[in-house]
């Protein structure tokens, strides 16, 4: 059985960027999102593009690193870092620790790494109004423009194969999928997913370890 013999397309929508290669390699699929919808690709042509300029990202970088945040920023799979990188997130190998009051990069997306409560707060008092901030569930931060959102890459790849957003389903299981759940046909959550996303949701698959997503594409679409 073969989603793609029946035309229907298939993305990955990750807050990862480079290193989603790993786990998700291109070449299975129609399209990606990656940077939590910073960017949209259908094969290498970029479909929607959301960077941070670094006149906006350097005012939060500074901040973060005088506060003692492990931070670092990202464009096209390069870290540029207050930290060594590869001893957090031993998958990623290509960063470079900086100075970031003189930062002139424009970024995807950035980094860091959250404790608590009050390292959210102190992150979202640093940020402009361009600016948005999620926390997954494993305790990174992640800020990213306003419109670098998975719901916006999604719609941006639905215009160029002329789809309507009823006719996409969409599955997720963290904080920073609901707005793309939200935003399609069919909202899917899986079954490890936390509750804010189970709430919101118009179904519920198995979980990421009981293939959940083919579970559901064989029960809905091949019968």
């Amino acid at each position: 059985m073969n989603v793609k013999k029946l035309d229907i397309k298939i993305v990955y929508a990750t807050g990862r960027g480079g290193s989603a290669e790993l786990r998700a390699p291109s070449y299975l699929f129609d399209g990606k999102i990656t940077m939590n919808g910073a960017i949209a690709k259908i094969n290498d042509f970029i479909v929607y593009n959301r960077l941070i300029p670094y006149q906006t990202a350097r005012p939060v970088l500074i901040a973060c690193d005088k506060y003692g945040l492990k931070t670092t920023s990202e464009l096209s799979e390069m870290h540029y870092s207050n930290f060594n990188v590869f001893n957090e997130w031993s998958i990623i190998t290509n960063f470079e620790i900086v100075d970031f009051t003189k930062h002139e990069i424009d970024v995807e997306k950035l980094y860091m790494v959250i404790n608590n409560k009050e390292d959210v707060m102190f992150i979202e008092k640093h940020l402009s109004d361009d600016l948005y901030l999620t926390v997954s569930r494993d305790g990174l931060g992640q800020v990213m423009h306003k419109d670098a959102t998975k719901s916006k890459a999604i719609m941006a790849l639905a215009h160029e194969w002329n789809i309507n957003k009823n006719e996409i389903v969409a599955f997720g299981d963290d904080l920073n999928d609901i707005d793309m759940l939200k935003c399609v046909g069919i909202g899917i959550a899986m079954g490890n997913a936390v509750n804010e996303v189970k709430n919101i949701v118009d179904q519920k698959c198995l979980s990421n370890d009981e293939d959940g997503v083919a579970e559901w594409i064989i029960n809905n679409i091949f019968n």
